[in-house]
């Protein structure tokens, strides 16, 4: 007779994240398709709760600090230990740095049979002496503690082994990557009509026929925020109508840094802080910019795409990946000014462009990156594991 083969019907999965926005943002569908598939799911993060619940899960919180605090690693890492040892999940699955380390290192001594991780950047890369020293020391950890890894784009995963942080083999990318792929029917520019995206323009006080330019992501340096304002100041210069709208939460003092730059600069800037609906914001824009100085894959740039909206990225692992250049977007150095001020002001310029831009990038979202797509993929890769986890054991 031969065996069934393992499926995730009655499978316990723990998904851990240092944070909910991570999971609501990026991770609420495939976890809703695993509950959808038969598992039984439970989400870790450190916020009390979820701001909308995902359909057939269940919610446990762990404070899980995003800097070192040893009292308090120590306490996520025992809680972490009691709930895996209680519950006793066959899979745990972690993303973000901090849960990655301490879900790790609990699966292992609790003897979760299967335990994943997902990088989605590398935060040593921005840093120097003993914080670059004791950050990728502890993605190191995190390969060496965990059945598997995965890095949400080639390029991301060529260079975690090219750094030595893990061994081909002890790390993959789904599909073609992407973290959970995108909803075509949520980021589908049919959705918004000429007259809810006037709504929105006059709500920010924007011209209805203004050029405008959108950064989704965290206000930090690490973004290139910095370049990305200096770079608007040089773009107004010749383009009159352009305006920058920066959608995120603020870890910086930008008010600080427009007052460094021409009057003109922070008078077409407008930030209106963290949207739950950033395809909103996508729907009125001419041009996605992420001037980033790291980036796991950039998430953003195949949501916009799908929106139909061109990318402007910095050529770095991740990036070059989210963005064809030349077909859906452009790819300039990062931490270079002028560079990407001639690229936004070519594209800004160039009407026939944008539109090839934005017709290749809403067909290869819809050929490559589409969430049903990967929502398929973790689940086969779950029932891989569990059969190779089951074949060990007899």
């Amino acid at each position: 007779m031969v065996a069934k083969r393992r499926t995730i019907n009655g499978v316990k999965i723990v998904r851990v994240s240092t944070v909910v926005f991570f999971v609501e943002t990026q991770l609420r569908e495939q976890i809703a398709a695993l509950a959808k598939a038969g598992a039984e799911v439970t989400v870790i993060a450190s916020e009390p709760r979820l701001t909308q619940d995902v359909a057939g899960t269940q919610y446990l919180s762990i404070p899980i600090p995003r800097k070192i605090s040893l009292f308090k690693d120590v306490s996520a890492l025992l809680a972490l230990w009691r709930f895996f040892r209680r519950y006793r999940p066959e899979i745990v699955h972690s993303t973000t740095p901090k849960a990655g380390l301490l879900s790790a290192l609990a699966a292992k001594l609790a003897g979760v049979p299967v335990r994943l991780h997902t990088f989605t950047g590398q935060p040593w890369v921005g840093l120097s002496g003993v914080k670059h020293m004791l950050s990728k020391r502890s993605d190191k950890l995190i390969t060496a503690l965990n059945t598997h890894c995965y890095a949400d784009s080639p390029s991301q995963k060529q260079f975690i082994v090219d750094r030595g942080v893990a061994r081909s083999e002890r790390i993959s990318v789904l599909g073609t990557g992407s973290l959970a792929g995108v909803d075509l029917k949520r980021f589908n520019p049919a959705r918004f009509t000429g007259g809810a995206n006037l709504k929105l323009k006059e709500a920010l006080q924007l011209p209805a026929d203004s050029h405008i330019l959108l950064y989704v992501g965290r206000l930090t340096a690490d973004k290139g925020i910095v370049e990305l304002l200096q770079a608007f100041a040089k773009v107004l210069a010749d383009n009159a109508d352009a305006y920058l709208i920066l959608l995120g939460p603020s870890e910086m003092d930008v008010d600080a840094l427009l007052s460094s730059l021409p009057a003109v600069v922070s008078q077409r800037v407008v930030m209106p802080g963290f949207a739950n609906e950033p395809e909103r914001f996508m729907a009125i824009a001419d041009v996605l910019v992420l001037p980033s100085y790291r980036e796991g894959f950039g998430t953003v740039v195949i949501e916009a795409a799908a929106m139909g909206v061109p990318a402007i990225g910095t050529d770095i692992y991740g990036l070059s990946d989210a963005i064809v250049n030349g077909q859906t977007g452009l790819l300039v150095p990062v931490k270079t000014v002028d560079e990407l001020a001639q690229a936004i002001s070519l594209l800004l310029k160039d009407e026939p462009l944008r539109s090839t831009f934005s017709r290749n990038g809403r067909q290869r979202v819809e050929s490559e990156f589409a969430d049903e797509q990967f929502n398929q993929l973790i689940i086969n890769e779950y029932e891989r594991l569990l059969e190779l986890c089951s074949q060990g054991s007899e």
